[in-house]
């Protein structure tokens, strides 16, 4: 007898059994059908129940220790926590879904049927959650694509500071005056982001102003002066100073010097204060704007 017939006449026992008894007799009679519905059950569904279940338990316990060996792997290992975690994760509850699966065509449901429940299901949870999943897809890319790290200065937009994780759903950045700003993934994944931590070195470009009659070659002296003897300033690349410029009231000068990328701020700032010091003790005239007005007789 195939399932679809057992199947059927397990429908019309459960049927019979709708109507409950009104007598001691039909109360024997009741149970006597209740038992044999049980007997046919468990004929017609109680193997392939065990078997189910034998699926999932060892199915269950087969991911968990796969996925456990995949993550020990050289190419994830080099991953990022955050990034193992997803990828582990994912493929859990993908692997588990195909055990369920399995069980569930074991047990005789059609496998059209389990097809189309999950199709519907996925495109349900991807209408209701369009932001979210475009969020979850964003923080993949950062996290395989790597364009920074935790620990990173970076800038978006109008957005600059340190992060300090990068989570499924969006990244999270602290600026410098110790406010924690949260991004979507699905923003900054499509942003452009400079990363300023990603390379060992920065150049630090300032420009400074001279009076005219001031000697070019002694400016530029000073300046360079004041480079090298900064601790932080790298000799190689050298320090650069030249004129760039010829403004209304004042010649001016740009400075370029090298130094490693968490020693920036304290250069650009420390520049301007031993210059200006620099400046007052050769001399050198650091002009305001004016406007020689001529009177015509």
């Amino acid at each position: 007898m195939s399932v679809f017939s057992l199947s059927v006449k397990l429908e019309e026992s459960v049927s019979a059994l709708a109507d409950l008894p009104t007598s001691v007799q039909g109360t024997g009679e009741y149970l006597k059908k209740l038992w044999t519905l049980l007997e046919e059950f468990a004929v017609t569904y109680g193997g392939r129940l065990i078997v189910a279940l034998i699926i999932l338990i060892v199915g269950f316990k087969l991911i968990n220790f796969l996925t456990k060996k995949l993550m020990n792997a050289k190419v994830f290992v080099k991953l990022e926590g955050s990034a193992r975690s997803f990828i582990k994760s994912l493929v859990g509850i993908i692997a588990k879904v195909l055990i369920c699966v399995i069980a569930l065509s074991v047990m005789g449901v059609p496998m059209t049927s389990i097809i189309t429940v999950i199709g519907s299901c996925g495109l349900a949870v991807g209408l209701a959650l369009q932001g979210s999943l475009a969020n979850i897809a964003g923080g993949l890319v950062l996290l395989l694509v790597k364009p920074f790290r935790v620990g990173d200065f970076i800038s978006t937009g109008d957005i600059a500071g340190t992060v300090t994780e990068i989570g499924i759903f969006n990244t999270k950045v602290r600026t410098v005056d110790n406010r924690m700003i949260i991004v979507p993934n699905s923003t900054i994944s499509n942003a452009t982001v400079t990363n300023v931590s990603e390379l060992p070195l920065r150049r630090v470009d300032l420009t400074f102003t001279a009076a005219y009659d001031d000697d070019i070659a002694a400016v530029k002296k000073t300046l360079l002066g004041v480079c090298e003897r900064h601790e932080k300033i790298l000799p190689e690349p050298a320090p650069f100073a030249r004129v760039s410029g010829h403004k209304d009231s004042a010649i001016e000068y740009t400075v370029r010097a090298w130094c490693r990328s968490e020693d920036y701020w304290d250069v650009y700032f420390d520049l301007y204060e031993q210059v200006k010091a620099a400046f007052d003790e050769k001399g050198i005239t650091i002009p305001f704007p004016q406007l020689d007005v001529h009177e015509k007789k």
